[in-house]
């Protein structure tokens, strides 16, 4: 089990503090029609308001490209001359931590959030500058405990004052309560949605769970869509708007 000391480590990113540098993969292909199309969702998510910095990313399975779009997303924004910070809150089933992660020397968010680990062993930059991560760590009992903590608050609340961005990758809502948790810290929710593999009743409960967590949805992101299917599927991804309601504006 893991042992709590919140007053072991103070939340606080001072300039110059890193756990070291890591190649960032997003694995994703690096084609052209990709990159335009980040670049649309990234046009997206500015023009959502400058109050709208903290967004979690969640989706209603496994597998639908949910942390390939949250790394694709960070690394545009930051190109964009935009100061990212990608958190893996993933601490059941991290892809990100498989992908970017060789070493087994190494705290995450996992460490950091049950007071193992100091800010300054679990940021790590990237090869952009304007882009930083914090991996899931090892996988605790106790995630949602971890979440719903005080010092998962003090760490957004902090980095607020240091980042343009804060996305987080988070579980799938469809399996776990854990993205709920997190979006009651957040400005901000997209849900990734992968058509034909999911069911709009499943989408529409995800939402649903978002909606009462007090977050607002930013949006959908239609991933895996082949661009020649239909004239209206000519982008990959596509953006709607919400009323507190819940109801959708096109």
């Amino acid at each position: 089990m893991f042992e709590h000391d919140n007053n072991q480590y103070d939340i606080q990113f001072n300039k110059g503090i890193s756990a070291g540098r890591v190649n960032f993969n997003t694995s994703s292909s690096d084609d052209y029609l990709t990159n335009e199309n980040f670049k649309t969702l990234r046009t997206n998510i500015m023009f959502c308001g400058a109050d709208i910095k903290v967004i979690v990313l969640t989706s209603s399975r496994e597998n639908e490209g949910k942390s390939t779009v949250s790394a694709e997303l960070a690394k545009s924004l930051a190109e964009a001359g935009k100061k990212t910070l990608l958190i893996d809150a993933d601490m059941r089933k991290s892809v990100l931590l498989r992908r970017n992660v060789v070493s087994q020397n190494f705290y995450g968010l996992s460490e950091l959030l049950s007071g193992q680990a100091g800010i300054d062993k679990v940021l790590y930059n990237t090869q952009d500058p304007y882009f930083d991560a914090i991996f899931s760590g090892r996988f605790p009992p106790n995630p949602v405990e971890l979440l719903g903590g005080e010092r998962f608050k003090q760490l957004i609340e902090s980095a607020r004052s240091v980042y343009n961005y804060v996305l987080i990758d988070s579980p799938p809502l469809g399996t776990v309560i854990d993205a709920a948790v997190i979006a009651a810290r957040c400005d901000g929710a997209a849900i990734v949605v992968t058509p034909g593999k999911i069911t709009v009743k499943e989408v529409a409960e995800i939402k649903d769970q978002l909606i009462k967590s007090g977050c607002k949805i930013l949006g959908a992101i239609l991933n895996d869509i082949e661009s020649k299917r239909t004239k209206y599927y000519k982008k990959y991804y596509r953006r709607y708007e919400y009323t507190p309601s819940g109801k959708r504006i096109k």
